[in-house]
């Protein structure tokens, strides 16, 4: 059985896998990303955790960000090809858990693939179903925001929240939202 979003997310995790393995070892290994103080074999371990290291969320008693330094941690003393060997079986195999939720998941996929790709100064044409999923992501962890910004995708989708208006394409917004930085050249606000 074929849940929906699962095709959209094995599709973005080989795409996330393929984008890594083109990194040299020192942008894999201490490259910037968008997430704060993570690299990219970072963003990966967390990426592999939300199948593989639920105990982390439950031992973390509802603080994600301790559960992702605690994922993140583990992963340190792997090297880069045990990490992409997981990496790969990750991506094909979702775990049994994930697969239900493929179209949530798709989202944090998504936004840390384009984490990864703008904190090296890369680009790639985002596949339609992962701009609504990172534009979802962001309403989903930036819904504050929402209370005080109207934000307009120029590329589809329909207008949400009220006040000061923001524009831009449905990846530029769900990045915003969710918190990261250094997007404002991309906005277009008032």
């Amino acid at each position: 059985m074929e849940f929906p979003g699962e095709r959209d997310l094995i599709a973005e995790r080989v795409a996330v896998v393929a984008t890594l393995e083109s990194l040299t070892d020192d942008e894999f290994e201490h490259g910037d990303t968008l997430c704060t103080d993570w690299a990219p074999r970072d963003v990966l371990a967390h990426l592999i955790g939300v199948d593989t290291a639920l105990v982390e969320y439950v031992k973390a008693k509802g603080n994600i960000g301790a559960a992702n330094a605690a994922i993140v941690a583990k992963t340190r003393g792997q090297s880069r090809d045990r990490l992409l060997h997981r990496a790969r079986h990750w991506a094909e195999r979702p775990a049994p858990l994930t697969r239900p939720g493929a179209f949530f998941y798709l989202g944090d996929t998504a936004v840390h693939h384009q984490d990864i790709l703008r904190g090296l100064g890369r680009s790639r044409t985002v596949p339609e179903a992962c701009r609504d999923a990172i534009l979802r992501e962001g309403v989903v962890l930036g819904g504050r925001k929402l209370l005080s910004h109207r934000v307009e995708p120029t590329d589809g989708g329909r207008p949400l929240g009220r006040g000061l208006r923001v524009r831009g394409t449905r990846e530029v917004l769900g990045l915003w939202l969710t918190g990261r930085a250094g997007l404002e050249d991309e906005l277009q606000f008032g």
